[in-house]
């Protein structure tokens, strides 16, 4: 077996049974994509029950009913129907409806007459503002059409109709729809949910961590003369560098990827085509190879190691974006995360998961790659002064 392959099993499996390792590499990002798939659990969709208090008891109230309990509202509304405003004044108070709808006296009649239509009351809780803003919307989108059927039958009636086809003019002109509207229209891509973000940028986050690790358990071991004594037989330095290099890419895809395994399986979070996940996932190893070669290299002591691990760790997730959505942060930012590996990594994930194709990916993987190449050859140019 090569020398360099027997260092990095004899170094993976020291990881492998160092807690602190397993904790970092493994538990803690599962855990924290665990809290947060719960904790935004809820706001990838949107659903809030609603009462109606009808005082118009008339065709336009009912068909405002009708409006809501339509099957294009029906993943959106729950309609109950109560018989006063006390009551649901009562329900929006205590939370069992998000919001309540107060139709007046009237509002049928005013659709025969040319004044004003009295105006629809739209009961919200302070706890529930997005029931309160959907419902708001709901009711001027049903008011506007209202509005324009009213027009048009004016329009008509003025235009020399006979009063007495008001009520058919009324009934084709609610068969119209405003000349502007929202339809909801497939555009080829998929709503990116917060554990399809939170899951990739937490499991690269502990990932980096453990850029320190690995810095450290090197002085640890030149502390020890572990490293002596295997220079010390015939092998060559070139062997024990590319031996621990093995070790920290082998553990940095393991860990990665049993989070994202465990992440799609039990959270459903979405990362994108395996394939393309994949590839990433060993992009990233090879920059933490990079980037821990780095570190030792221009750390002198374990404690220095550990300090400029630690600094380079939380400078790169906090420029990537790893703990806020990078699409909402403030141009500066996003700029700047194209600056770090995990900044790319992100870009890679989020398109993945939105639908985009693979090949959206792959300026982000080379973006990743030329990362670690680059971290890589700055440890290779201060290779000297580690092995002195």
């Amino acid at each position: 077996m090569p020398v360099a392959l027997v260092i990095a099993l004899k170094d993976l499996r020291q990881r492998l049974r160092d807690r602190s390792a397993v904790v970092i590499g493994f538990v803690a990002p599962l855990a924290v994509a665990g809290l947060i798939s719960l904790a935004f659990g809820g706001v990838d969709t949107f659903h809030a029950d609603v009462a109606v208090v009808d005082h118009d008891t008339g065709p336009v109230s009912a068909g405002f009913t009708a409006f809501l309990t339509s099957p294009e509202l029906a993943d959106v509304v729950t309609v109950r129907r109560v018989d006063s405003d006390a009551a649901a004044t009562r329900m929006v108070r205590d939370g069992t409806v998000g919001a309540a709808f107060v139709v007046p006296a009237g509002w049928s009649g005013a659709m025969h007459g040319s004044g004003p239509a009295p105006d629809m009351t739209v009961l919200a809780n302070v706890d529930s503002p997005v029931a309160g803003q959907v419902a708001a919307s709901l009711a001027e989108a049903f008011s506007a059409q209202l509005d324009a059927d009213r027009l048009s039958v004016a329009a008509a009636l003025a235009a020399g109709a006979a009063p007495t086809r008001t009520a058919e003019l009324a009934a084709a002109a609610a068969q119209g729809r405003l000349p502007e509207s929202v339809v909801e229209r497939p555009a080829g891509t998929k709503v990116l949910s917060a554990r399809s973000y939170y899951a990739p940028a937490m499991g690269i986050f502990f990932l980096l961590f453990s850029i320190g690790f690995g810095a450290r358990s090197f002085f640890q071991e030149r502390s020890a003369g572990t490293l002596d004594r295997i220079a010390a037989a015939p092998v060559g330095p070139g062997a024990i560098l590319l031996g621990k290099s093995l070790a920290t890419f082998a553990y940095g895809a393991i860990s990665l990827g049993t989070v994202a395994v465990t992440t799609s399986l039990v959270f459903h979070a979405d990362w994108g085509p395996p394939p393309m996940v994949l590839a990433l996932v060993l992009a990233l190893s090879f920059t933490l190879v990079g980037l821990t070669a780095l570190v030792i290299t221009v750390a002198r002591t374990e404690r220095q190691a550990d300090g400029i691990a630690a600094m380079l760790t939380f400078g790169l997730v906090l420029l990537g974006g790893n703990f806020i959505f990078i699409s909402a942060a403030p141009p500066a930012l996003r700029t700047l995360s194209l600056f770090t590996p995990n900044g790319w990594a992100l870009r890679a994930f989020t398109d993945l998961a939105g639908g985009a194709g693979w090949t959206a990916a792959l300026p982000p993987l080379l973006a990743i790659l030329a990362f670690g190449a680059a971290a890589m050859g700055g440890a290779v140019l201060l290779r000297r002064r580690v092995l002195a």
